[in-house]
């Protein structure tokens, strides 16, 4: 049990320090060997922090992709509405366009009625102001009764002896 022990946790460290002290031969082995026991420890201790550290850094890099990602997806979604408001506000912008040229043309066709009323006023007044055309009244309009009454009325006057 005791060997079992002893392999498991000094096997590997006493085996290559044995080895080191059977090639160097120094002039105390027993000296050098806790020395390379103790540098050995070192440098298991500096393994071990390198192998968490880079542990670590590759888990920050895989908080640093996944927020990345993240990233990308807000700005494609930014991206996204954004264009959505472009097409909102330039479909707004032709409405408001076509609205206003729809006034525009009201507003012309306005203007062409009032023109061509003035123009007919201005017709009429150019024949009523011409020299040697008598000033034409204006004649009223009689309902075929009114007509009949105002013909017999007149037959009755000039049939009365004066």
């Amino acid at each position: 049990m005791e060997s079992q022990y002893l392999k498991r946790c000094l096997g590997s460290c006493l085996r290559k320090g044995l080895a080191e002290v059977a090639e160097r031969r120094p002039a105390d082995p027993i000296e050098y060997l806790a020395h390379w026991i103790y540098n050995y420890r070192r440098v298991l201790d500096e393994e071990k922090k390198v192998m968490l550290e880079r542990i670590e850094l590759e888990q920050e890099w895989e908080v640093a992709r996944i927020e990345l990602k993240m990233l990308q997806k807000v700005k494609e979604e930014e991206l996204m509405i954004q264009q959505k408001l472009e097409e909102q506000h330039q479909t707004q912008l032709e409405q408001e366009h076509k609205e206003l040229e729809l006034q525009n043309e009201e507003g012309k066709m306005l203007l062409q009625q009032e023109d061509q009323e003035e123009s007919d006023e201005n017709m009429i007044a150019e024949f009523t102001d011409r020299a040697g055309v008598s000033n034409l009244t204006s004649v009223e309009e009689l309902d075929e009764n009114e007509q009949l009454e105002r013909m017999a009325e007149a037959e009755q006057e000039s049939s009365q002896p004066i």
